[in-house]
C-alpha cells in the first residue's frame, strides 16, 4: 500500500517574504562587464531593472493565489517527498496526462496550459480532447524537497511518476516533458509501455559523435540545426558542468542571495527563449518568470535542484522506445527528427517558428494545440478518472 496522499496548499510566511525583500534593497551589485551584451552573462543595468521590478512592483501573494487555484497534493515515493498539481478534467473520458518540467523551470511552467489542457470546452476547444493533468515537482525542486538521495536520474523518476499514478487511481494515461521532462516522459514509456498511451516533448537536442553515418544524409536545415546545438555546447553550458560536477559549491550563493539566483536564472530565459525576443519578457510573461524565480528562492532549491545534473551525467544511452511518441520543435530547441528515431518511435513531429524551450510559457496556445494533436489518435481505452 502507497503512502497517503495529503492536499496541499502553498502559504509562504510574510516574514519569508520580507526577508526577500530585505535582501533585495540590500544587494551588493558587482561592477558591469568590461564586455558589452550578454556575452559574458547577464548585463547589471538588466538585472538592476528587473530587480527594481521585483522589488517594488511584483506581488508574490497574487501568482501564490493563482497557483492555490490548481489542486496540489504531497506524498512520499521511494523516500522522497513528491508535490505535484493535479488538475481533474469536467470531461469523464479525459485521458490522464503526466507533465514533467525541467531546469530552470518548475511546475509555474505549466500555468497557462493547465486549464486549456484539462477544460478545452471552456477555452474554445473540443472537449474530446480533454486531459486530466499532473504536474509533478521534480525531486529537490519547489515544495518536492528536501532531496532526499543523490541518485534521482530520468529512470528512478519515471518510476515514482508511474508509482504517483498508481496512487491517483490512473492505469492508463499519457506524458509530456520538456528539457529534463523530454527525458523523464520517454523513460515512463520505455518502463511501462502497456500503460502509457503516447509521449510528446518539446526540444529533444541530440548531437551525434564526429564521423556519424547520419550526418551524410542531413539536409541543409538540419545540419545548421545541429551548428546550433554545437554552439550550444561551445559557449552556453558551463552552468551544467559546474551543476553535474559541484552542485553543491553554487549551493551557497544561490541560497544566500536572491539576485544570484535570479540571474542564475534569467541568464537561461534570455539564451533559450524564441530569438525574436530581444530579452526574457519579450518572450514570457515578466511575473510569471519572477513567480519561477521566486518559487526556487523560497523553497531554497537552488541546490537541491542543480543535484539532478549530477544525478544524470553519466547516464547511458537510453535503449528504442515502441512507445508513440510526438515531438514539438521551437525555434531554440533545434531537434533532428533522424537522430531522435534512434530512440523513439516517432508517429508525430511538428515544427513552429514562434516559441523557444520554455514553449509552456512562450507558445502554450501551440504546444496546447500540439497535445491536442498528437494524443487525438491514441485516446482508445483511455480510462475514466479515478473516484
Amino acid at each position: 500500500m502507497g503512502a497517503p496522499i495529503a492536499e496541499f496548499r502553498i502559504d509562504v510566511p510574510q516574514a519569508a517574504l520580507d526577508d526577500l525583500h530585505e535582501r533585495l534593497r540590500l544587494t551588493r551589485w558587482p561592477a558591469a562587464s568590461p564586455e558589452r551584451g550578454w556575452a559574458s552573462g547577464v548585463p547589471v543595468l538588466y538585472l538592476r531593472r528587473l530587480t527594481d521590478h521585483w522589488l517594488h512592483d511584483y506581488d508574490w501573494r497574487v501568482h501564490e493565489a493563482v497557483l492555490n487555484a490548481f489542486p496540489q497534493g504531497l506524498t512520499e515515493i521511494h523516500g522522497q517527498r513528491i508535490h505535484f498539481l493535479h488538475v481533474r478534467s469536467p470531461e469523464p473520458d479525459a485521458l490522464p496526462l503526466v507533465v514533467t518540467h525541467g531546469w530552470p523551470g518548475s511546475v509555474v511552467e505549466f500555468m497557462k496550459v493547465l486549464g486549456p489542457l484539462a477544460d478545452p470546452r471552456a477555452h474554445g476547444g473540443d472537449p474530446a480532447d480533454a486531459f486530466h493533468v499532473v504536474a509533478p515537482s521534480l525531486p529537490g525542486f519547489g515544495f518536492s524537497t528536501p532531496l532526499s538521495a543523490p541518485d534521482w536520474d530520468h529512470a528512478r523518476i519515471a518510476a515514482a511518476w508511474l508509482e504517483l499514478m498508481d496512487r491517483l487511481g490512473y492505469d492508463r494515461f499519457g506524458a509530456h516533458g520538456g528539457d529534463t521532462g523530454s527525458k523523464v516522459a520517454p523513460a515512463l514509456g520505455r518502463l511501462a509501455p502497456d500503460r502509457v498511451a503516447g509521449v510528446h516533448i518539446n526540444g529533444g537536442l541530440e548531437l551525434p559523435p564526429p564521423g556519424d553515418p547520419a550526418l551524410t544524409s542531413l539536409g541543409a536545415a538540419d545540419l545548421a540545426r545541429l551548428d546550433a546545438v554545437r554552439e550550444l555546447v561551445r559557449h552556453g553550458t558551463g552552468y551544467a558542468d559546474l551543476q553535474s560536477t559541484k552542485p553543491q559549491t553554487i549551493a551557497y550563493a544561490l541560497n544566500d542571495s536572491p539576485v544570484g539566483q535570479l540571474a542564475w536564472i534569467a541568464d537561461k530565459f534570455h539564451d533559450w527563449t524564441d530569438p525574436a525576443a530581444r530579452l526574457p519578457e519579450h518572450a514570457v510573461d515578466v511575473d510569471q518568470l519572477l513567480t519561477n524565480v521566486t518559487l526556487y528562492w523560497l523553497t531554497g532549491t537552488g541546490a537541491s535542484s542543480a543535484h539532478q545534473y549530477r544525478a544524470v551525467r553519466d547516464e547511458p544511452p537510453a535503449p528504442y522506445s515502441r512507445v508513440p511518441t510526438g515531438v514539438a520543435v521551437f525555434p531554440t530547441d533545434p531537434a533532428v527528427r533522424v537522430l531522435l528515431e534512434r530512440a523513439h518511435h516517432i508517429v508525430h513531429w511538428s515544427e513552429f517558428d514562434r516559441g523557444g524551450h520554455f514553449a509552456a510559457m512562450e507558445a502554450p496556445d501551440l504546444l496546447v494545440q500540439d497535445l491536442r494533436e498528437c494524443f487525438r489518435p491514441l485516446r482508445a481505452a483511455a480510462p475514466r478518472a479515478a473516484q
